[in-house]
């Protein structure tokens, strides 16, 4: 029996087919499907137009309409269902200058990147596979439909891919197609950073990263990833680590910037990754050289939150070789904190001015970080009148 993601979208073919065209569950799902991986989402192929796809269902979307591509909307889910189609004249090693409809099946998944990718499957559960995709899936072979030199130089993304490829699932990279990844891995240099991003964070988070990265090396595409150029000895330092696998895609980047030592804003920038993203590893980083130099202390261990914390504590295992068992320890330590926040304290800074008699200015932001830090170190409880009486103990200086 299929899957029920399939299940849920076999409406969609049948009655595609009723409508008198041609339609099939094609490429990553099926893959997954006959892997027994996890499938989030199905693709569909068909041999409809996109007018014809939108005259057979009442709501859709053209969401990629120009290379056939509809968004329909059902009580079950949306489904892209994209019509068969030929590329040909591809534009800057990428995108395909002219597409062309088909009715063909075999005609569309012929211009599809590796022969595990190009199957397709009906809504009865039969496979169709005219590029041998099956065979290359049981013996672990990544493969190009057709000849891997065509395939990269229409789109260098698929070299990335195909590496990406091999984290993900453990597969070898068939001879031919390594071999063209060496000869071809200057093309990279006309994609953009972002893609490269994308795929880059997806293999270093495959359960065969460390194969991925030798790839990397020993294809010389490393050369083409933003900052790594020179960094050679370093991607082989990160593929060594015994526990890289364990780390998430945050803490794999935090890994990368500690493993560099040097400009971690700069060279996060150099990825084009989210402001969001580059704060936070760049504060992560600050913090692992610190914990590195005098461990955790509760300070330590409050200015930097829970989760910030744990991705140190991962990558500093990572780096040391440690097993991440006292991972709870680090949890336990953090819960027993008095306090999680500023906002927890019993006082505030209209507090500070009415017991002071003072104006509101920079020193209640310095107070007040007096006070979270005599609270966390258990110097005084967090209790409102014991603040006060302590705030009346300082010195003039801490009051003035």
């Amino acid at each position: 029996m299929l899957p029920t993601i399939f299940q849920d979208a076999v409406p969609l073919l049948k009655r595609i087919e009723k409508a008198g065209f041609q339609a099939y569950f094609v490429g990553g799902s099926v893959r997954d499907h006959l892997l027994g991986r996890p499938i989030n989402d199905v693709d569909i192929a068909t041999s409809a137009l996109p007018d014809e796809i939108k005259g057979i269902f009442p709501r859709t979307a053209d969401i990629g309409i120009e290379h056939g591509t509809v968004l329909v909307l059902e009580p079950s889910g949306e489904y892209e269902i994209t019509t068969f189609r030929t590329e040909s004249e591809y534009r800057d090693f990428r995108r395909p200058n002219q597409v062309e409809f088909i009715r063909s099946l075999e005609g569309d998944l012929q211009r599809r990147d590796f022969t595990m990718n190009s199957l397709a499957m009906d809504a009865e559960g039969i496979i169709y596979d005219p590029f041998k995709g099956q065979a290359d899936i049981e013996q672990g072979i990544i493969r190009t439909v057709g000849a891997p030199s065509d395939r990269f130089s229409e789109d260098a993304l698929r070299m990335l891919r195909g590496i990406r490829f091999v984290s993900q699932l453990g597969f070898e990279l068939e001879p031919s197609t390594l071999k063209a990844l060496k000869s071809h891995q200057n093309l990279l240099t006309h994609i953009a950073v972002e893609r490269k991003a994308m795929e880059f964070e997806k293999m270093m988070i495959g359960d065969f990263r460390d194969l991925a990265i030798k790839l990397l090396l020993q294809t010389s595409l490393f050369k083409q990833l933003p900052d790594l150029a020179d960094k050679k000895n370093t991607i082989k330092e990160i593929a060594g680590f015994p526990l890289l696998k364990s780390l998430s895609k945050d803490q794999t980047w935090l890994l990368i910037l500690a493993c560099i030592d040097e400009r971690p804003a700069e060279f996060l920038k150099a990825w084009k990754l989210p402001s969001k993203k580059i704060k936070e590893r760049t504060k992560e980083i600050q913090i692992l050289s610190i914990r590195t130099k005098k461990g955790w202390t509760k300070e330590l261990l409050y200015l930097s939150g829970l989760q910030r914390a744990k991705n140190v504590e991962m990558v500093y295992n990572c780096i040391h070789s440690i097993e991440p068992s006292a991972m709870g320890s680090l949890e336990l330590e953090y819960e027993t904190l008095p306090i999680k926040s500023r906002e927890e304290l019993e006082v505030t800074g209209k507090d500070l001015m009415q017991w002071t008699g003072r104006t509101g200015g920079p020193w209640l932001k310095e107070v007040l970080g007096k006070i979270e830090m005599a609270v966390i170190n258990g110097e005084i409880k967090n209790e409102h009148e014991t603040i006060r009486r302590w705030i009346e103990t300082c010195s003039p200086s801490e009051k003035n």
